[in-house]
């Protein structure tokens, strides 16, 4: 059993766990530009078809989002080490970070290259031929097309796949790095206040997650303004269209739009 509750912890264990917050958004950083790139390269084999490639991304894809992140962490720590030995390669004396960003890198690019492929195959295709035909070359029909509109078609997922690692990187403290989860832990041990320390770890969660989304919900709607002003444009051409219905049916009533 712990000690008792006292409220004043909560508040004295908040800027101690934040002097580790500049560590968890480092992991969350890292890993977030190591998933991105790795999920380009694992969608495009899938969007193209590309045989070979097509099946190792499946085998890739299969295992990062059908084993635990812990498992992962342990064996990218443990085990790839070892298999580089067999290659000459030594990396036994790596800082710990790299093991951890590489893993939740490759693990993010698992769902980050599933988020790419389907984002790009929901803009519509008629857009892209009809700009084949205006003569645009495929590089421009991707950046000036396909891109911007799948942008913001993946918004809402990536924001989900960014706060999901945030909270991921709570387990990067198995393999000893001291970021918010194991100060906290550190913190419990000493203090024997596990309750507050918690509560105020909780608490950094809630509000980096908070920020995270309300920052990307932002970038979605800079990125979908073009489809909310057409929205908006049609919607005040229907009313504008049933306004002109309901005035002929009123003349017509009124005996002011003519006929036998």
């Amino acid at each position: 059993m712990g000690a008792p509750f006292d409220i004043g912890y909560v508040f004295s264990f908040l800027p101690k766990l934040l002097d580790t917050l500049g560590v968890t958004l480092l992991i969350v950083a890292g890993s977030l530009l190591t998933g991105i790139v790795a999920g380009f390269l694992v969608a495009l084999p899938r969007m193209y078809k590309i045989p070979v490639l097509r099946t190792l991304s499946g085998i890739y894809l299969s295992f990062f989002r059908g084993t635990p992140i812990l498992i992962q962490l342990f064996l990218f720590y443990y085990g790839l080490p070892e298999i580089l030995k067999l290659v000459g390669l030594d990396l036994t004396r790596a800082p710990v970070m790299f093991f951890v960003i590489l893993t939740y890198g490759l693990h993010t690019g698992a769902y980050a290259a599933e988020m790419i492929r389907a984002s790009v195959e929901a803009v519509d295709r008629g857009q892209v031929e009809a700009a084949y035909a205006a003569g645009m070359t495929p590089y421009q029909a991707f950046s000036r097309i396909i891109l911007p509109q799948a942008l913001g078609i993946a918004v809402p997922v990536f924001s989900n796949l960014v706060i999901a690692l945030l909270k991921d990187t709570s387990l990067a403290f198995t393999l000893g790095v001291m970021e918010m989860t194991g100060k906290a832990q550190t913190l419990g041990t000493l203090t024997q206040h596990f309750i507050e320390t918690y509560i105020a770890l909780a608490f950094i969660y809630l509000i980096i997650s908070f920020t995270l989304e309300k920052l990307l919900l932002a970038a979605e709607r800079r990125l979908t303004r073009h489809e909310i002003r057409e929205d908006k444009r049609e919607s005040i051409f229907r009313l504008k269209k049933r306004g002109s219905y309901r005035t002929a049916l009123a003349d017509i009533h009124t005996g002011k739009g003519g006929g036998a």
